[in-house]
């Protein structure tokens, strides 16, 4: 893993900004989307993600404080980023989670208030729901890959299917919406159930977004041969109903089809058969303090030592640190992953390490 730190004061370290300020790489693309993951500690063992037993967590000294998040993500509002995701691991097992939600909510940026997204396995959300709403929350996904329950437990190494439907059914009976479920579509695991799944979030009022399995599990045991593909995908669905395409697309991870004429929709996420690096708008911070410019990425921009070596440093001139920082983040973005390259290789870091 490569890391890139910064110094105070240092500008020669990042692209130019685009004319209005905004995050623009050398490949034309404008970045409003931040990926905060709040803890690499999840309360599931998903078989795809990390072992059972024998996880090495983040020292939790390392772990981004709230007012930290709260002033990169002020900064980064400033440069253009509309939207934060908060992620994991399980950003739910964060203590503080509400105040994390509550403080970057309010925080304006160039075309007024930022949107907080999060995406949760759902355990602990019927708890935290009221709470995380009245706080400002505006988006929420949920993932659910299956609704059996041997299945589940098998898959999670957890039985806590019950947890997550309760968690479900609380985010249905709120006004968040869109609702979005993801499932990774896992061959011999639950590409059986793929119409099953979608049935289940249509009765919810969710929208189901399949997601291709990628090479980020911590034991590096990815195989694309047993991935389920998109088109493998969209086989199994049209098998029980008509799919039309919904335009306008734009910069999101998912293509949707409308399902039978509406109002129901389905997205795939096919980041491996047919990837969307040509109009990615994302970057990602981890629990740890990383910059990084894609989910794929083998280089990381160490964001924790311009906060920590410069703690006694003027307000103004961590700002200008902290934006330089995504800049040379932004300037260093390839125009696309490369996993069909025979020279890719695996991020060093799991999924969870990096955040969903």
């Amino acid at each position: 893993m490569t890391a890139v730190p910064v110094a105070i004061g240092v500008r020669s370290v990042a692209a130019p900004a685009g004319a209005d300020g905004a995050l623009v790489d050398t490949h034309g693309r404008v970045h409003r989307d931040l990926r905060i993951s709040l803890t690499d500690r999840c309360s599931l063992r998903c078989t795809y993600c990390m072992p059972e037993q024998g996880n090495e967590w983040l020292a939790r000294t390392s772990i981004l404080s709230t007012d930290e998040i709260v002033e990169v993500a002020e900064v980064a509002a400033g440069l253009g980023i509309r939207t934060f995701r908060l992620t994991g691991g399980e950003p739910l097992l964060r203590p503080d989670i509400v105040d994390v939600v509550r403080r970057v909510s309010r925080i304006e940026g160039a075309d007024g208030p930022v949107e907080v997204a999060m995406t949760t396995n759902g355990i602990t959300l019927e708890k935290h729901l009221p709470d995380l709403i009245a706080a400002g929350l505006t988006r929420l996904n949920i993932s659910i890959d299956t609704i059996d329950r041997q299945k589940f437990a098998d898959l999670t190494r957890r039985d806590r299917l019950d947890d997550v439907l309760s968690g479900i059914a609380a985010a249905a009976a709120s006004d968040l919406r869109p609702l979005k479920l993801n499932a990774v579509a896992m061959r011999g695991v639950n590409d059986d159930e793929l119409t099953d799944l979608v049935a289940f979030a249509m009765d919810v009022g969710a929208q189901l977004r399949f997601i291709e399995q990628m090479p980020l599990d911590a034991g590096h045991t990815w195989d694309r041969a047993s991935m389920v593909t998109r088109e493998e995908i969209l086989a199994a669905l049209r098998e029980r109903w008509r799919l039309d395409p919904v335009p306008g697309r734009g910069g999101a991870p998912a293509e949707k089809w409308r399902i039978d004429g509406g109002p129901h929709e389905v997205g795939v996420i096919a980041s491996v058969t047919a990837p969307f690096c040509g109009a990615c708008d994302r970057l990602r911070l981890t629990a740890d303090g990383q910059f990084r410019n894609c989910l794929f990425s083998n280089t990381e921009y160490d964001l924790s030592g311009v906060l920590r070596e410069n703690a006694a440093s003027a307000p103004a001139d961590r700002a200008e640190a902290i934006a330089a920082l995504l800049r040379s983040c932004v300037h260093g973005k390839l125009p696309g992953h490369a996993i069909d390259d025979p020279s890719f290789l695996q991020p060093a870091r799991g999924m969870n390490a990096i955040g969903g």
